[in-house]
């Protein structure tokens, strides 16, 4: 069955990077697209940033637009999610997601604060 498994969370100053990890299984990686999504706490999830199976486009959520980097290694079945310049909005459940077979991971937590 299709598992995602995310890791890379944890507490940051305002300013600091992270960067979150997607390994994929039960499923051929290398032919799906892939997306990040987040939840705060009291606010709908909201997609943060996908990538095509290539990985030769990727789009990003405008809040995010300069400071996260969404890639992948098909060969690592990995999608990662760098993320610089974190604000305290950026806090959140970060999920990893594969739409076409409507899976998401366990989630990692991502806490921005001084």
């Amino acid at each position: 069955q299709v598992q995602l498994v995310e890791s890379g969370g944890g507490l940051v100053q305002p300013g600091g990077s992270l960067r979150l990890s997607c390994v994929a299984s039960g499923f051929t990686f290398r032919l799906y697209a892939m997306s990040w999504y987040r939840q705060a706490p009291g606010k709908e999830r909201e997609l943060v940033a996908a990538i095509t199976n290539s990985g030769g486009s990727t789009n990003y959520a405008d809040s995010v637009k300069g400071r996260f980097t969404i890639s992948r290694d098909n060969a690592k079945n990995t999608v990662y999610l760098q993320m610089n310049t974190l604000k305290p909005e950026d806090t959140a459940v970060y999920y990893c997601y594969a739409v076409q077979f409507d899976s998401w991971g366990q989630g990692t937590q991502v806490t921005v604060s001084s």
